[in-house]
Formats: C-alpha cells, structure tokens, sequence
C-alpha cells in the first residue's frame, strides 16, 4: 500500500506539495501520475472568490491510503465522490464507506483529520471542492441565500462544519454532465466554474431550510455517530431501532445524540433511517426483481398501504405508477 500525507486548502499552495508526495508532476494544471500508479485525469482550477476545484477521474493501479493533515484551518471541503469499487475512510475508531453507492456527498471542516483508503481497481470520479470560510458569508449574500446565524457557523470557536450525506439527483446530474466533456482548455474551465458555483448554491439553499445546530464537534463524537449511520445502513431491512439504544452505543446521552446525530447529517436518526430505506426500495424496484409486496415485506414496512404511502411522499408518486414508468 501507499502512503501519502498531504493537505489541502482553497488555493493552490497544497498542488505541489501533493504532486510530489503521490509520485506525479505538475503540466499546466493538470497533476500527472505515473501509468503503473493509476490511469486518468487529476484537474485544478483556482475559481476565484477563494475557491478552488479539484476534479478526479481516475482507476487506481494499487492499494492508496491517503492521509489528510491541513495546515491551514480557515476553508471547508466539499467532496462529491462517485468511486465504483472500495474506497472508504478511517479513522481511529471507525472505517466507513465512500463512493456512489454509499456516502457521496461530505462537507468537512478543515480542522478535521481524515485517511481515505481506496483498494486497487477502483474507478474514481470525484469533484473536490474548497472554498475559504470567509468567502462563504460572500457567496451566499452574491446569490442572495439567507443562512441564520452564519457568523457563528463560520466561527470555529462556537462551530465544527461538519455532513456526511447523499448528493441529490440535480446535483448527480450535474456531475454527469461534466464528466462527459474534454478536461482542459478554456471552454472546460467555464463549465468546472459553473458547476462549482451550482453545487456550493445548491447544497448552501438546501443549508438554508434547515435549523443548524451550533456546536463544535471533536473526532471522537464524529466518528461515533458516523458509526450509528453505517449501523443503520448495515440493519436497513430492519426495524429502526430505539434512541436510547443508539445513545448507549454511542456512549452519549440522549440528547446530545439527537443533536449531533442532526447536525452531522441534517436529519433526526429516524427520518434517515426512513429516506435510506425508501432509496432501497427504489433501487429494488428498478432491478423488477421483486414486486411491490415483496419489497414491502423484504423491508419490514408495516404493510404496502404505509409502503405506498411513505415512498409517495418521498419520491412524488406511488411504487405502482414509478414502475410503471420504468
């Protein structure tokens, strides 16, 4: 396995550093790697407005473990991952799952430590995006997004940003749309520039309809109630277990749970359980391997009225009329 310590930031002081640590070479703002390392793309661009995109298509040639150590603390990272194949990160208690199928969307303050491992064969697709704190107050005023309380948001002494959680399908198809241009050149520059500025204003409206816990967060907190969500991902089939049996595994209290768990992923631990299981069942029914029923049992809903009920909510039509349309 190789081993790379670097950093990031929301310029390009980490580009060199980066480059020489994982064995490539800077050609204009492309990094180049050796072939025998992995194949692809690795893409900067300094989009002005104090951020910065880094644009990943690659397959790696062997096993990675990519340890993130920032020296500057005043920038958070947004990371849209869609890698196919095994890629998670670690930490000191926990190994999660990333890419398309898992978390694809994390939103990681600088002053958090991360180690993202990634086996060999994977495909990875990734946008990383990293904008300074201080500049996100100004772009959210430029696109006139009202955000309570974002000075104290912003201020690390009162406030750890901090999300795991799934892209939305807008954003994937945003993604898709720039993966399938020539990387470089003036016209893909634009494109990166736009899409940057669409994924920040999406996720920050999105921000925006939510009441946002203020709260530092340490690492240990962190990577236990991450736990509870891979917990509840590994056990979607079944029924949601109680809070307080979710707080004692956490070694919390109930409360604090309930807060952190809301904070981290912008939903109660209940109604992530619910949208996880309802995005199965969507997946289940696109395969027409089941039916609707099957389904329903399969996922321990009550009975198919409440199945019905809970996926029209979610998805804007019943199971029967999303199949139909298949």
């Amino acid at each position: 396995m190789k081993i790379i310590k670097h950093y990031y930031d929301a310029d390009d002081s980490w580009v060199e550093h980066y480059a020489a640590q994982i064995g490539g070479k800077i050609e204009g703002n492309f990094i180049r790697l050796p072939e025998e390392s992995q194949s692809g793309t690795r893409y900067f661009l300094d989009c002005g407005d104090g951020i910065l995109a880094y644009y990943i298509n690659v397959e790696y040639k062997r096993n990675y473990q990519l340890i993130q150590q920032n020296l500057n603390q005043d920038f958070v990272g947004f990371y849209y991952n869609l890698t196919e194949g095994e890629a998670s990160v670690n930490t000191d208690f926990l190994l999660y799952n990333v890419g398309r199928w898992n978390y694809n969307l994390a939103v990681i303050d600088g002053s958090l430590e991360s180690e993202y491992n990634v086996k060999k064969g994977s495909k990875t697709f990734a946008l990383c995006i990293f904008i300074k704190k201080s500049m996100l107050k100004t772009f959210t005023q430029k696109n006139n997004i009202v955000i309570q309380n974002i000075d104290a948001i912003l201020d690390p002494k009162e406030n750890t940003m901090v999300r795991f959680d799934r892209i939305s399908s807008e954003s994937f198809h945003i993604l898709s749309d720039l993966r399938k241009l020539e990387v470089g050149g003036a016209i893909f520059d634009l494109h990166l520039k736009g899409t940057v500025h669409l994924l920040i204003s999406n996720y920050l409206k999105k921000l925006a309809t939510k009441k946002i816990l203020i709260q530092t967060v340490n690492k240990r907190d962190l990577d236990h109630i991450i736990a509870i969500q891979m917990y509840l991902i590994k056990h979607i089939k079944d029924n949601f277990p109680s809070i307080s049996q979710m707080a004692k595994m956490s070694g919390m209290s109930e409360s604090k749970f309930k807060n952190l768990f809301k904070k981290i992923t912008g939903n109660t631990a209940n109604v992530f359980f619910m949208e996880n299981k309802l995005l199965l069942a969507k997946e289940l029914l696109e395969t027409k391997q089941l039916t609707i029923s099957q389904i329903s049992d399969e996922l321990n809903f009550t009975n198919n009225s409440y199945f019905a009920s809970k996926f029209k909510d979610h998805f804007g039509l019943s199971p029967k009329a999303f199949y139909k349309q298949l």
